[in-house]
């Protein structure tokens, strides 16, 4: 069976230990190969490599930088089915959602393409008699990168092109379940130019990983996954005197007010909450309808939907293609049905049940079908936790004020979102929202490569959003110099606070 190893100093190598782990296509349920498990030495090993090749990589050009990237771009979509088919296999995602994945991190390529503009810093002409003053920003050193399943080939996108285009080297630790396109990705940076040692993958347990965020070569990590895991490695991070951004959960909702358009509102729930089986961290699974016709409104218009919802394997392509495929794992997959478990115990009106939802000819896969919960309440666990899955919930308001504070009460602040007509209404949400990521009649308000990710409140630990310009800034230090060229003149000591004037 394929085994799928690490990338270390350009090129693709099995663990010394010779262990491995299996890895599952969610859709049948059957394992589709095996992955290293490399060793605390193999870890610190990928380490010293990015530590050995960032004094060259930080010295190339900004230009010489970018020219591998724009290689890399045309490699990705030269080999953007080829990707798509291992995000399919591994994470179980539909053909266009694996396409759209790649889509919007060749986005963030694109961006970090542009890198000689971005680095320029700021120049001050006499500051001071004679006196010139600029700044400069430079690389962080080596940098780790942690991401998770949902997103295989995105997350880590967002994260490496504008590390290494700023001029840091890379150790990523993909996620175990679904690890073969970051491998990939690695080899295409190596066709594209990129010198060896830049750019490290590396498979390990989550003990062995530690060492990212604690090793004194590291300088920066980045982190996507739960919020528990994400505080745990800022607050380690941080004081091994790392520069850390580490994202975690979401719980977000969407406020309908009455005067909303339904018919594209009920089109844009359904791909909100139910897109990717709901395994999305900007997944919409809450809903928050402003009095109980707009509720019923979106109850009998929803229900025909999610009961016709295709659910499948996600290999299919144009008009056979279903909607929505299998979750990542049979433990995944318990877990969601154990949420729809706790919403019914808790007293929520179980509308539409996908508990049972089973697939001809691929019985054994990991599915979930859409499962939509009314009457749900603050105290439920279902509205306070995040489920990852296909499940949606309806909250009853009676007006707008109270539907603001619902939303603001909660933990997690990644993102938002309002449907309405009134112009006034959404101005207004959009500057009382206590989330990091808002949308006015959009679902899912992830925002482009050119402007930056990140939350509010528990989804998010750490100052510094990724992409966009405070990717470049997490990824630099800024260097300021004050300088002056005598022109032969005596100069006198200071021993005052000096100036320049």
């Amino acid at each position: 069976m394929q085994i799928t190893g690490n990338f270390i100093g350009g090129q693709t190598s099995l663990s010394a230990t010779n262990e491995t782990i299996p890895v599952y296509d969610p859709a049948t349920g059957k394992i589709i190969r095996e992955l290293t498990q490399s060793s605390s030495a193999e870890v610190s090993q990928a380490i010293a490599v990015a530590h050995e090749a960032f004094d060259r990589w930080s010295h190339t050009s900004p230009l010489r930088r970018a020219r591998v990237l724009f290689n890399f771009k045309a490699l990705l979509e030269k080999h953007r089915d080829e990707l798509a088919a291992l995000i399919v296999s591994e994470h179980g995602k539909v053909w266009s959602d694996a396409q759209g994945e790649l889509t919007r991190g060749m986005e963030v390529v694109e961006f970090a393409c542009g890198i000689p503009h971005l680095l320029k810093g700021e120049y001050s002409a006499n500051v001071g008699t004679g006196v010139d003053s600029y700044s400069l920003m430079q690389p962080v050193g080596v940098v780790a990168g942690i991401t998770p399943f949902n997103f295989p080939a995105m997350v880590p996108l967002w994260m490496f092109p504008v590390a290494l285009a700023c001029g840091n080297t890379f150790v990523l630790k993909p996620p175990a379940m679904d690890p073969s396109a970051a491998v990939r990705m690695a080899e295409l940076l190596s066709e594209a130019g990129l010198p060896e040692g830049v750019f490290n993958v590396i498979h390990c347990s989550n003990q062995a990983a530690e060492q990212l965020y604690q090793d004194p070569r590291i300088a920066a990590v980045s982190f996507v996954g739960s919020s528990g895991v994400a505080e745990h490695i800022y607050k380690t991070a941080s004081a091994f005197g790392k520069r850390v951004q580490a994202f975690g959960a979401a719980k977000n909702h969407a406020i309908v007010m009455p005067d909303a358009d339904l018919d594209a509102t009920v089109n844009a729930i359904m791909g909100g909450a139910f897109g990717s089986a709901g395994e999305r961290c900007m997944a919409l699974p809450v809903v928050v309808a402003v009095g109980d016709d707009t509720a019923n409104t979106l109850i009998a218009r929803l229900t025909p939907l999610i009961k016709a919802l295709r659910v499948g394997p996600g290999n299919q392509r144009g008009d056979e293609e279903n909607q929505m495929g299998p979750l990542i794992s049979a433990a995944h997959q318990q877990k969601v049905v154990g949420y729809i478990n706790k919403g019914e115990q808790e007293g929520a009106t179980l509308v539409i049940d996908g508990r049972h939802c089973k697939v001809a000819g691929h019985e054994q896969g990991y599915y979930v079908g859409g499962t939509l919960f009314d009457n749900v309440t603050p105290d439920m666990t279902i509205w306070r936790e995040e489920i990852f899955g296909p499940v949606l919930s309806i909250v009853r308001v009676a007006d707008y004020p109270r539907a603001l504070q619902l939303v603001n009460s909660h933990e997690f602040g990644n993102g938002s979102a309002i449907f309405t007509s009134n112009g006034h209404t959404a101005r207004s949400f959009v500057q009382d929202v206590e989330a990091g990521m808002v949308g006015v009649n959009v679902p899912v308000p992830v925002p482009m490569a050119f402007h930056s990710f990140g939350g509010w409140k528990r989804s998010v630990f750490g100052a510094l959003n990724v992409h966009g310009p405070d990717g470049v800034r997490f990824y630099t230090r800024m260097k300021t110099a004050t300088a002056r060229w005598p022109a032969g003149e005596h100069i006198v000591s200071e021993f005052s606070m000096p100036t320049l004037g």
